[in-house]
């Protein structure tokens, strides 16, 4: 097995609003973990701040190998805050907006059809919601339940009103269910793409990621997370689209972890994410690993993903299958297996016990990222 000494990452984060320090102070605690598990040391230098999106340079050595690394991050936090910046009251409207063009763009029938787990996840926020939503109503219309005149609406209304916001929206924000509003509403953009702002934001990252692409290294890895992988198939696709040869002789692997393309693949306007979808997937030099995990309820276990945005006979992504359980002490395990986002997180986490994935060592490890699905990371040196 040859040893990377060097890579350039591109890494294009789940939806989460976390801008580029953000994800480096997280990518920073996930090194330190997986190296006291697997032996080695990372250091990661500051954050180059001239330029639109986040990059570091990390170096990660042992007394055997020494690989370093540079991080290219294309967060979407503006897009995540321009969503969550709104008043409540829109943001709900806004969300269950996007509930219904999903229902009517088929997504509601192809989660259901591919992964019945997803599409328990979709609609959970709206159910939550309009449970709020009748608790109101409820209130609001006790006065005539009781037979009481009409003016006693002047308690009712308020004290209704208070219930929503006082009691029942921090409720529902345990479940992140307007955050998850916002996400839906980042899906029908990334699937319809009918939003300028989205648009002319991955045409940037299209030409960002080009400069990357340029750097001089022995591979090349895109890695991806969530609904991020959405954002980084447009991307990719766009610039096969534009240079087919982008890729001719460099080593790139694009590892979807926990991936989301589906989410918005599978809506019946996505003809230009089904498009680069298929262009990544017939590119002979890009290598897909699709990582999942049984216990992660918010990614489409166990579907080919190529196929299922419409290209049954392409190459299809190779998936690698992990276990969180296998990756935290049971104590650890035990304290995060109910709450789903914080398990959804974990690909890009940090581990407490060696595992067939690390996040850490795919993108800043010595082995190769296309043979970690083979076991690649027990045949470090040193180990």
């Amino acid at each position: 097995m040859e040893l990377i000494k060097k890579r350039v990452v591109l890494h294009f984060p789940g939806f989460e609003p976390l801008d580029g320090e953000a994800h480096r102070a997280r990518y920073e605690r996930a090194a330190r973990q997986s190296g006291k598990v697997w032996g080695f040391q990372a250091q990661l230098a500051e954050i180059d701040d001239c330029y639109e999106f986040a990059k570091f340079d990390v170096l990660a050595a042992s007394d055997f190998w020494q690989t370093a690394s540079r991080v290219h991050v294309f967060d979407h936090d503006v897009l995540v805050r321009h969503l969550s910046a709104k008043p409540a009251a829109k943001r709900i409207v806004d969300g269950f907006a996007a509930c219904g063009r999903i229902i009517v763009d088929g997504g509601l029938a192809g989660y259901f059809r591919h992964a019945w787990r997803f599409g328990l996840f979709f609609i959970f926020p709206f159910v939550l919601m309009l449970l709020g939503l009748m608790l109101m109503a409820t209130i609001a219309s006790a006065p005539m339940g009781f037979g009481l005149g009409i003016w006693h609406i002047v308690w009712s209304l308020p004290a209704a009103a208070g219930f929503f916001v006082y009691l029942f929206l921090p409720f529902a924000e345990r479940f992140y269910a307007l955050h998850l509003f916002a996400d839906w509403e980042m899906a029908v953009a990334l699937g319809r793409m009918d939003r300028p702002e989205v648009d002319a934001w991955l045409v940037r990252c299209a030409t960002a990621a080009r400069e990357a692409l340029l750097e001089d290294a022995d591979e090349y890895v895109i890695s991806s997370h969530s609904m991020g992988s959405s954002v980084a198939a447009h991307v990719v696709g766009l610039l096969l689209e534009k240079e087919p040869e982008i890729f001719d002789g460099k080593q790139v692997v694009f590892a979807s972890l926990g991936s989301a393309v589906l989410q918005c693949a599978l809506l019946s306007p996505a003809k230009a994410l089904r498009a680069h979808v298929g262009r990544i997937a017939f590119c002979r030099s890009v290598s897909w690993l699709d990582v999942h995990c049984l216990t992660d309820a918010i990614h489409f276990y166990k579907v080919p993903v190529v196929a299922a945005a419409g290209h049954p006979d392409a190459p299809q992504a190779r998936m690698q299958f992990i276990r969180v359980k296998q990756m935290l002490t049971p104590e650890h395990y035990k304290k995060i297996k109910l709450d789903f986002l914080r398990v959804h997180r974990q690909y890009v986490l940090g581990p407490d016990l060696r595992a067939a994935f690390d996040f850490t060592l795919l993108t800043a490890g010595p082995v190769p990222a296309a043979l970690v699905a083979d076991g690649g990371l027990q045949k470090m040196p040193g180990l």
